[in-house]
């Protein structure tokens, strides 16, 4: 027999008074005049905005403390001491992996996240006892949460012999997605690091996706390499460059050169809008045809005490950093962290639309807009077909 549900009395984003039906977990039909399966378990919206289930593109479940004691912050500037610092931390406090991700993912979907990649530490001190861990988070979650996860080499891949087989390990234990990090600022040898890196990425069949946070030409140089690399082994569509801050301070003509190379090769680029830092021109980038999403990066861990597991808050934080106002604009922000999320990271069957997965939210809200600024309580969270959260809590049978 199937599972059918039918949801009544929601709104869509354009203001549409709407109903869906939902069989197997999949929505069998999205419109304004549906009827419900004789057999069909029936919920009323209450005329709550519909929106489709949040994509978080990038953060570090591994490493977080949410729900912890507060950690007190007294690391250095460079990005070199919080590498370190963190490390060390890690290998001395006991701090858990799988206990930290579940706790971390749990929230993410409380606040409606269904779709999220996570990278996750692989060096030569732990090895893959954090990954083991975020493994576990994942199939504890698997029928609420589709999670990607990338093998990351934060502390450096060339500079620390034993990484690369670790990484080819963590891919083999599981990992969909290979990592990378600054090639010259920390690995110290740009060409040797991407192509050690492409060449592991090709031997196991993953995609890529590279923290990149070199600056102005050092990281415009960086960032030509692994476009070469790109062309060079078919990798189109299948290449992530997180952060690249040297999008956001290159002059304008050799920026757009290095825009118009990453659309025609469809490498994404990744930005959680940094107040601190330059970031990737976002409407610029939508006009030259590259697809640029949105995450959180860290939440609460030894590199920041900000964040919270909660996409519509960063979709409001992306609409600050780039000083989105009108409603329309607004609208991009969302897009970050719902359906060009998914096509960056490359999530499936995702959206409000016959035959995706019924990953719904509702909110008590006038428009898109309002739910971003507003950010109330989820009414409802739906994942895989299934009511897992109503008024922001944890149902007992999810």
């Amino acid at each position: 027999m199937n599972r059918s549900l039918f949801l009544s009395n929601v709104r869509t984003a354009d203001g549409q008074a709407v109903s869906v039906s939902i069989v197997d977990g999949r929505i069998e039909a999205l419109g304004a005049h549906l009827q419900a399966q004789p057999d069909a378990a029936l919920e009323d919206g209450g005329g709550a905005l519909l929106l489709p289930g949040f994509v978080e593109g990038h953060t570090h479940l591994d490493k977080s403390h949410w729900g912890q004691p507060w950690y007190r912050n007294e690391v250095g500037p460079a990005l070199t001491d919080r590498i370190s610092n963190e490390r060390e931390w890690r290998k001395t406090s006991g701090h858990d992996a799988g206990t930290q991700s579940l706790a971390l993912a749990r929230a993410f979907v409380q606040a409606g996240t269904t779709r999220l990649r996570t990278h996750v530490d692989v060096d030569t001190d732990a090895g893959l006892r954090y990954l083991e861990g975020v493994l576990a988070t994942r199939q504890t979650l698997r029928d609420v949460m589709d999670m990607q996860i990338v093998a990351f080499p934060q502390s450096g891949m060339l500079i620390r012999p034993g990484t690369v087989g670790l990484l080819g390990e963590a891919l083999a234990a599981g990992a969909d997605v290979l990592g990378a990090l600054d090639p010259a600022l920390i690995d110290g040898d740009p060409a040797a690091s991407l192509n050690t890196t492409f060449e592991l990425a090709q031997r196991y069949g993953k995609p890529i996706d590279i923290h990149l946070h070199e600056p102005g030409e050092v990281g415009a140089f960086s960032l030509k390499l692994l476009l070469d690399r790109v062309a060079a082994t078919g990798m189109q569509g299948r290449v992530v460059v997180s952060h690249a801050f040297c999008l956001g301070a290159l002059p304008e003509r050799e920026r757009d050169v290095l825009l118009e190379r990453l659309a025609h090769l469809r490498v994404a680029l990744l930005t959680s809008a940094p107040a601190s830092r330059p970031v990737p021109p976002l409407k610029i980038c939508k006009e030259k045809g590259v697809t640029i999403f949105g995450g959180n990066d860290g939440i609460r861990d030894t590199w920041t005490p900000y964040g919270v597991p909660d996409m519509l808050e960063r979709a409001m934080l992306i609409g600050l950093r780039y000083d989105l106002r009108r409603d329309d604009d607004l609208a991009l922000a969302f897009g970050c962290v719902s359906d060009t999320a998914a096509e960056g990271c490359g999530f499936d069957n995702y959206g409000l639309r016959s035959g995706a997965r019924a990953d719904l939210v509702l909110v008590e809200a006038d428009t898109l807009a309002h739910a971003i600024v507003s950010r109330p309580k989820r009414k409802l969270v739906m994942a895989n077909g299934q009511i897992v959260v109503r008024n922001g809590e944890w149902l007992k049978a999810a």
